[in-house]
């Protein structure tokens, strides 16, 4: 008799932490747990540890465990990264420093830009130079780079970055070096450039390699302490970990290129919404994601999310926008397009000297939580004021798993609403409305400010508090319809299990393109393509025909800053193409293109795939002992309509007919409110389907 197998994905969030158990059949079964902040690993074991054993599910059966983290964004947030050298060509240790003069605050002189990640005694220049076009002007200078590793030494720096002017056209001497570093470094990790990020850009270059050293030796550390874990529960799965480009990678690989997972979680939602976007037939949709400290959004086209070159991290959710740069540090690795506020269910409230409210982007998180968890928060919440409102259970969530202090909320409540002279519920009303607002920005990032119209987008509402504020902020943006997929709450977890084996590769190629053939192409693609098959293959991907290989390329008008990125096409007509593609794409973008102008490649880039052998997404999902709700009807407020008694059910009782609200359906973990004006309806993949019924 076949044995029953399970796929695990675990997704860690400011406030909870999301486990999703998935049998071969496409039965799902959860688990949504507090998250553990000083030690995020306790909260996996915690909740891993707790699904099974409900289960009776042998930690053997599991095949897969699929994690996503925000462990490397935290760790630059909450500047806890390691001690980081820098070692460079003389006359650059200020690169860092220099920078791009961007800034989101552009006329307020009393701004300063975050500081170095490295501090300027520990960015210690070596002798040697390479010029523009790769050829040796000054060879590298072995005592000074024994100087510089014997400071590094004694001044006890945990990781090193190694960035060297043009070693993207000749990486001789930074190869050189980092191997030299590694010797006289024992057990402290060493970090190429050309390793990771091997282009022109110098500060970018920098950058991205020493935000990746930052944050080295605490991704390490969390992943073998997560692999210590998983051994205690008995999971002998490989343990695979979310990128932010959307693909999955091992955790060995993930440890030694950290800068590979700044938006790990993010990630996984989007990727589970363009994989059921697929199933159901939804080619343009609208991803928000609200969890308990962020609220985020991605737009989803003909079935497609869209890939940003770079992007900054460590700025914080108040700074930088995406129109204005500036705000952190910028990295250069490929991250999911993804519009990202300080709003979610633990937004602390308050009022401002002149007495109105505010609302985020500072957070209760996990600890102490809003008021209602009854763990030590004193400062109304949005999920406070979500349970005032009548959207939440008032006894608890999570299916009776967290009690929660309505009293207390409503006492908290009470006083933040004498501060700004409003009773209870237009204070309650009132944060509601202000974190919808806030997250309105989030939705417009993606759309609007790209000239989308949202309108004629799906929304796709995930996150633990993603439902409740759907319809509100559909309504705000003018869509019509919502889909509320299978565990709403834990998509991000769930998301993460349809993702396939991915590694992007990049390689220098700074070259015209008219004085390219496709020889030299293939013969710049070669080491990338070795390097490719060689990492699939010690993946499992033995068969040729489980490793799919795609050759992109960056290119860009002669003399521009910005490359657009583009698939080389197969054939020996493959430069005209891929030159006709290239003026096509940049009118599309940018407005306009000049066939006259020369064209220039700035580098090659590689994405491979490990094909599944099943697919990795079930034609059909349906949670496994799944709970009633409680209740059958209760108070809520709805504005202008006021309160009304409003039916309350479980998705089980929905059906094709759609349902007019006000309603609410209740989940182990999310909650969907429809406003009234709204109807709800299940479809044959078990979303609820929310629509608006014309005015």
């Amino acid at each position: 008799m076949k044995r029953t197998s399970y796929r695990l994905g675990v997704d860690i969030g400011g406030t909870f932490t999301d486990v999703v158990l998935m049998r071969d059949d496409g039965t799902i079964f959860s688990k949504k747990v507090l998250s553990t902040p000083k030690d995020y690993s306790q909260g996996i074991e915690t909740g891993v540890s707790a699904l099974l054993a409900e289960l009776s599910v042998d930690a053997a059966d599991i095949g897969e465990f699929v994690h996503a983290t925000t462990v490397a964004t935290n760790t630059i947030i909450e500047r806890k990264g390691a001690k980081v050298g820098l070692v460079t060509t003389r006359g650059f240790r200020d690169v860092l420093e220099i920078g791009r003069y961007r800034t989101p605050r552009l006329y307020d002189i009393h701004y300063r830009k975050p500081d170095p990640l490295v501090e300027r005694r520990l960015r210690l220049e070596v002798e040697g130079r390479i010029d523009a076009g790769g050829a040796e002007l000054i060879p590298l200078d072995r005592d000074s780079l024994e100087a510089a590793a014997a400071t590094l030494k004694a001044e006890g720096v945990e990781a090193v970055s190694v960035t060297f002017i043009n070693s993207y056209v000749n990486a001789s001497h930074e190869r050189e070096a980092a191997a030299i570093l590694a010797e006289r470094l024992p057990g402290v990790p060493v970090t190429a450039s050309v390793d990771l990020l091997p282009q022109l850009g110098e500060y970018e270059r920098t950058s991205t390699t020493v935000v990746n050293s930052y944050i080295r030796p605490v991704v390490g550390r969390y992943v073998d302490a997560l692999k210590a874990r998983l051994d205690r529960l008995g999971i002998t799965a490989p343990l695979m970990i979310m990128q932010s480009s959307g693909g999955i990678s091992p955790g060995d690989v993930v440890a030694r290129q950290p800068i590979d997972i700044i938006e790990s979680g993010p990630a996984a939602g989007v990727l589970g919404g363009q994989r059921l976007g697929v199933k159901i037939d939804v080619g343009d949709m609208l991803v928000f994601d609200m969890g308990g400290t962020t609220a985020k959004a991605t737009v989803i086209e003909q079935h497609a999310f869209s890939l940003c070159p770079e992007t900054e991290v460590g700025g914080g959710a108040a700074l930088g926008t995406r129109m204005i740069k500036g705000a952190g540090y910028p990295v250069q690795v490929p991250t999911i397009d993804i519009a990202e506020v300080g709003a979610g269910g633990g937004s602390i409230a308050a009022s401002d000297a002149a007495g109105g409210l505010l609302v985020g982007p500072r957070s209760a998180g996990a600890e102490p939580g809003p008021v209602a968890y009854g763990r030590g928060g004193t400062d109304p919440t949005v999920t406070d004021a979500n349970l005032l409102l009548g959207y939440l259970n008032p006894k608890a969530l999570v299916s009776g798993e967290l009690s929660l202090d309505i009293e207390g909320a409503r006492t908290a409540m009470a006083a933040l609403g004498e501060k700004v002279g409003l009773s209870i519920t237009d204070t309650a009303y009132g944060i509601h409305a202000i974190a919808d607002a806030t997250m309105l920005r989030a939705l417009r990032g993606v759309s609007s400010e790209k000239g989308r119209d949202p309108s004629q987008y799906t929304m796709l509402a995930i996150g633990g508090n993603g439902p409740v504020h759907a319809c509100t902020l559909a309504h705000a943006a003018g869509m019509t319809r919502i889909v509320v997929p299978p565990v709403a709450g834990l998509f991000s977890a769930l998301g993460m299990l349809f993702a396939d084996v991915e590694h992007q590769l990049v390689a220098a190629f700074y070259k015209r393109l008219a004085e390219v053939d496709r020889a030299a192409l293939d013969a710049a693609a070669a080491p990338l393509v070795a390097r490719g098959v060689e990492m699939l293959l010690s993946e499992g991907f033995r068969d040729a025909s489980r490793r799919h290989l795609a050759l992109f390329a960056n290119l860009r008008y002669l003399g521009q800053t910005a490359p657009l990125t583009l698939p080389v096409p197969e054939g020996e007509n493959a430069l005209a193409e891929l030159e006709a593609a290239f003026h096509a794409e940049h009118r599309a973008v940018f407005g306009y293109a000049s066939p006259g102008e020369a064209i220039q490649f700035v580098s090659l880039k590689l994405v491979c795939h490990g094909v599944p052998e099943a697919p990795r997404m079930p034609d059909h999902v349906q949670r496994g002992a799944e709970k009633t709700a409680a209740q059958t009807a209760r108070r809520a407020f709805f504005g202008e309509a006021g309160w009304i008694e409003t039916p309350v059910m479980p998705r089980r009782a929905l059906t094709a007919r759609p349902i007019a609200g006000p309603l609410i359906i209740e989940e182990y973990d999310t909650t969907v409110v429809v406003l009234p004006g709204w109807d709800a309806a299940i479809d044959d993949w078990n979303n609820v389907v929310l629509t608006r019924r014309p005015a």
